[in-house]
């Protein structure tokens, strides 16, 4: 018999499911819960290990016959943003993201709403209700943080502020060697302006202000092309066999 700490993690193994990103695939997670004083700690060291959170659950595939989820993480300190890059930079440079606690608001689950409706309609969090989303930017034991991205205003010049329109949302948490983005959402009539990459940008600047040396994107589906925007921020790491291995730059 084999004897457990009482505050030591339990994993348990979710049933096979079909895998939204590739076709005839079927997935299975292995989740722990991250409830009381240890969950910033024990994320840390899962996201390490190619953990990702949703809430107070940390998670990551355990599929039986497939190994196309890879974790990815941006080396900041060496990243330089690409021609096209700079270019959807210089495009948003009308907007300003305010970093603050996780609250929701109605003004963020419209816009919300509005992304998955045009982008995900068919997803697995198409359904959501507001108290959903509620739980999905509150319901955390980690330094969660939520950036909202509006455009500069007439008064943004004298007080660094902005109250106009809402365009993209990110939850991301902050853990002791990176920033790890959680869910991102933007406005999908705004297409143009590339804020999904602009995001992301975004949070390799404010990582590096941290003082923190990764990024994490969470995973790159291999054989998944909507997944191929993951490896366009390079120099990154990606988790393998035997740990963290460099990938391009």
């Amino acid at each position: 018999m084999t004897a457990h700490h009482p505050q030591s993690p339990q994993f348990f193994l979710t049933a096979p499911s079909p895998c939204p990103y590739l076709d005839g695939q079927f997935e299975r997670k292995v989740f722990t819960h991250l409830t009381g004083s240890r969950a910033p700690a024990l994320l840390d060291l899962l996201t390490q290990g190619g953990f990702r959170r949703s809430q107070n659950i940390a998670y990551r595939p355990a599929c039986e016959r497939c190994r196309a989820c890879i974790s990815v993480r941006i080396l900041v300190d060496e990243f330089e943003p690409t021609r096209s890059m700079k270019r959807v930079l210089q495009t948003n440079g009308d907007l300003f993201g305010r970093m603050g606690d996780a609250e929701p608001t109605s003004e963020q689950f419209a816009l919300f709403r509005r992304y998955l409706e045009s982008r995900h309609a068919h997803g697995g969090m198409a359904e959501m209700s507001a108290m959903d989303y509620a739980m999905m930017v509150e319901d955390s034991q980690v330094d969660t943080r939520l950036i909202q991205y509006r455009r500069k205003g007439p008064d943004y010049r004298i007080n660094g502020r902005s109250d106009e329109d809402l365009m993209a949302v990110a939850l991301s948490d902050v853990m002791a060697d990176g920033m790890s983005m959680v869910y991102s959402y933007y406005r999908p009539e705004e297409a143009d302006r590339s804020l999904g990459t602009y995001m992301i940008l975004d949070h390799v600047q404010r990582t590096r202000e941290l003082g923190l040396p990764y990024l994490y994107l969470g995973y790159w589906v291999h054989g998944s092309r909507k997944m191929d925007y993951k490896i366009r921020f390079q120099p990154q790491e990606h988790l393998m066999a035997k740990g963290w291995e460099r990938y391009g730059g």
